[in-house]
């Protein structure tokens, strides 16, 4: 059965990869958003901005495409912790983190030529960090690349190593797009699901 066309407004492999699980065929692109936080904006202002920037971006081109825009903010004690960018800001960002319980922000927008509004979601996992040495957080950052990655860890690799816990309604949120939502999103605004 065909259905519309629908666009991951993404650039990682990852939430490619999870999207893919839904079985349905799809595309991606790479949206050109300043990813940049606006003074005083709070972690979960910055996700649903990002998200919504992410498919609007991709929409305004595709009309009449199910776009699905998607980001990740971690927060530690009400501050947003970036991507770190060198390993140095790696190091220091696990340090910060270790023994401690880090929110990761998962927003999710679909824009629907079905409906009149975006829909806009999002998800939030406490993740419980080891208490981590010096050499085992080296360690890790020199055997996955996490320079891009939101609070320096990548739960889908080794980054889990790191945990203790991890509290979440759907454990695909973690990894950046989560799928539970995602399909009532889709189902809401009628598109064809397998």
């Amino acid at each position: 059965m065909a259905h519309p066309p629908l666009i991951l407004a993404s650039s990682s492999r990852f939430r490619r990869q999870l999207l893919a699980r839904l079985g349905i065929a799809f595309s991606s692109m790479a949206p050109a958003i300043d990813e940049t936080p606006v003074a005083g904006e709070s972690a979960l202002d910055l996700v649903h901005r990002l998200a919504q920037g992410k498919a609007a971006h991709v929409a305004a081109d595709h009309p009449d495409a199910f776009v699905v825009g998607a980001d990740q903010v971690a927060e530690l004690d009400g501050r947003i912790i970036g991507k770190p960018g060198n390993r140095a800001n790696a190091i220091r960002q696990l340090q910060a983190q270790s023994g401690r319980v880090v929110q990761f922000h998962t927003g999710l927008c679909l824009y629907a030529p079905t409906q009149a509004q975006p829909a806009i979601v999002t998800d939030t996992v406490r993740t419980h960090f080891r208490t981590l040495s010096t050499a085992e957080i080296e360690r890790y950052v020199d055997s996955e690349d996490v320079l891009q990655t939101a609070g320096s860890i990548k739960s889908e690799g080794l980054g889990v190593t790191l945990l203790e816990a991890v509290e979440s309604r759907d454990p695909t949120a973690l990894i950046g797009l989560p799928l539970i939502a995602l399909r009532r999103m889709l189902a809401e605004a009628d598109f064809p699901l397998p």
